[in-house]
């Protein structure tokens, strides 16, 4: 084809170049772990604008208190009030095995340096055999890491065992807390009420635990009665929001978004189905997560937790590497 006889032709090729030119460009430009320090930091004042004692704890990409410069990432650390930490001394990358030492010492450095800005560090180990939980207790109390072993990856179960540095002080203030429990999978329970009264009967300092049971959030009462342990002792109860992915089963989820996805779905994480990439820095990302009544934080400061456990913090990650 001789493109001189189409200059319509030749010209919409070259715009839809530029298109996609300034699109690429603009991608490039984004600084994709200032995008989530800013998204953590907006959601911090948000819920703090309404209880100045919520509590904000991002779990994983703890390389986001450090700048590009390695000085501390000062609005970031003063946003949160504590750092999570999954697969740090067991379950990377594999189930009930240790964690390589590499990325066990990459971890540590950045987690001791959250702790030496005065953050607690919240360690959720992945083991089921029974030195392996020990250890795992014991390393993370050498390192003055608040710890909780859980026996399935799909933190689907409240452990039997006796829960580590068990306590009866009232618990009121995140640096009480000696132990938590930490579970988002509610199969296991036929009703919520049942869930409620068997959480009710532990004595764990904090509970994180998700907003929905099926689609049915816990009411403020309901959570005020886990605001007690067994033996009588005051607790923490936080909620998890998964803030860097788009999960389909949740109550945002337009069903149109199956056929016609927004912009900022980027794709199906294929290792958790009904999992979406997102553009976390999108507007319209942020108006479901928090900015408006309906949104996911204020049904949580709604229901009376006192905070949220942030995850898939890491997803800068994600999009860094397709760069």
């Amino acid at each position: 084809m001789n493109l001189l006889r189409f200059p319509c032709l030749i010209l919409c090729c070259l715009l839809f170049s530029c298109q996609e030119n300034t699109a690429q460009d603009t991608e490039d430009k984004i600084d994709y772990r200032h995008q989530m320090r800013s998204f953590v930091i907006e959601i911090s004042e948000t819920a703090k604008a309404e209880n100045p004692n919520f509590l904000v704890i991002p779990q994983n990409g703890i390389e986001l208190i450090f700048e590009k410069n390695e000085l501390p990432a000062v609005d970031y650390l003063n946003a949160i009030d504590a750092v999570g930490q999954e697969d740090l001394f067991y379950g990377y990358p594999e189930f009930n095995k240790p964690t390589p030492t590499p990325d066990n010492t990459y971890l540590k450095k950045h987690l001791d340096s959250a702790k030496s800005s005065n953050k607690k560090v919240l360690v959720t180990d992945y083991c089921k055999t029974p030195e392996f939980i020990e250890r795992s207790y014991s390393l993370n109390e050498e390192n003055n890491y608040i710890s909780f072993a859980a026996p399935r990856r799909e933190l689907d179960i409240i452990p039997g065992a006796p829960i580590f540095n068990e306590n009866k002080a009232d618990i009121n203030k995140l640096s009480k807390v000696k132990n938590f429990l930490y579970i988002l999978n509610y199969a296991e329970y036929p009703s919520k009420q049942e869930l409620i009264s068997e959480l009710a009967f532990t004595n764990y300092d904090l509970i994180i635990l998700d907003l929905f049971f099926n689609e049915d959030t816990f009411t403020a009462e309901e959570i005020q009665q886990l605001k007690k342990k067994k033996n009588g002792g005051d607790r923490l109860v936080i909620a998890y929001m998964s803030i860097g992915e788009a999960e389909d089963y949740r109550y945002y989820w337009d069903e149109t978004w199956n056929s016609n996805q927004p912009e900022w779905l980027v794709e199906e994480n294929p290792h958790w189905a009904g999992n979406f990439k997102i553009a976390y820095w999108n507007e319209d990302w942020k108006n479901l997560i928090y900015r408006n009544e309906n949104s996911y934080l204020s049904k949580i400061v709604n229901a009376n937790f006192d905070g949220v456990y942030l995850d898939i913090i890491d997803a800068f990650q994600y999009f860094e590497a397709k760069k």
